[in-house]
């Protein structure tokens, strides 16, 4: 016995190290974007792998614990992936949030290692970690993304469409057998006319099936643009708006 209780500081510590997903971390300061870690596990039985998930958490300037705030899950392209976090910061919200501290939404950006794509499980979970550490709006969680991302946000919505009360895929594309899962959810796509990368028609042809499934859906496209259609697209405010509009209060 005494052998035992002088080795419990160390077992305490180990404990800590394996299960860090189980320790909540300081809070984000409101108005900030900070880097966050969060260890998980994902898949059942002999098939369950550990996972780290790196992101950046940005809260609200006007952030109080006493009101519920909206979340924005922000997904990055292809030139994100790897273990600099950031580069995470290249394109889109958590670049904008460096100098727009009124950005009314609490902000995930998570960073998708090298190689890798984005794992809809995965960011559910990332998702309900968040959640579970501040006061957000369920009704009011949505997710973007481009390029990469942008098949990353079709991908996820498909998976939990009752999870986000709406979304915008940016130059992305992804499986129209899976638009009556859409039809739910309202989106806003956005893609360039001339993008090499990710042609324009993985936009069109998604847009059409959900649209063919009674789905809400609208797209707007660049004319002359590349593949970049992600700066104009959020740099518009009215894109946040619509956003906002939006709550899965009242969904069919």
């Amino acid at each position: 016995m005494p052998g035992l209780i002088a080795r419990l500081p160390l077992v305490t510590m180990v404990l800590a190290i394996l299960m860090p997903s189980s320790v909540r971390a300081e809070p984000v300061t409101p108005g900030t974007q900070q880097a966050r870690q969060y260890v998980t596990s994902v898949g059942r039985g002999d098939e369950a792998r550990e996972v780290t998930l790196r992101y950046w958490l940005f809260v609200p300037k006007e952030y109080a614990e006493t009101k519920q705030v909206p979340l924005m899950l922000f997904l990055h392209g292809a030139g994100e992936r790897g273990d600099d976090l950031e580069r995470v910061k290249k394109w889109g919200p958590p670049k904008r949030v460096a100098n727009d501290k009124d950005f009314p939404f609490l902000l995930i950006s998570p960073q998708c290692e090298k190689d890798e794509r984005w794992d809809a499980e995965e960011m559910v979970l990332l998702v309900k970690h968040v959640v579970g550490d501040y006061r957000v709006d369920q009704n009011r969680m949505y997710c973007t993304g481009l390029s990469m991302g942008g098949y990353g946000t079709w991908s996820l919505l498909a998976a939990r469409p009752n999870m986000f009360a709406a979304g915008i895929p940016i130059c992305g594309g992804g499986n129209p057998a899976k638009a009556k899962q859409l039809a739910g959810v309202p989106l806003w796509v956005f893609h360039g006319d001339k993008d090499s990368t990710v042609p324009l028609k993985r936009s069109e042809q998604m847009v059409q099936a959900v649209k063919e499934a009674g789905g809400n859906v609208r797209l707007t496209v660049y004319p002359g643009v590349g593949h970049n259609s992600w700066s104009a697209t959020y740099a518009n405010p009215k894109a946040y708006d619509w956003l906002l509009s939006h709550s899965l209060k009242g969904r069919e």
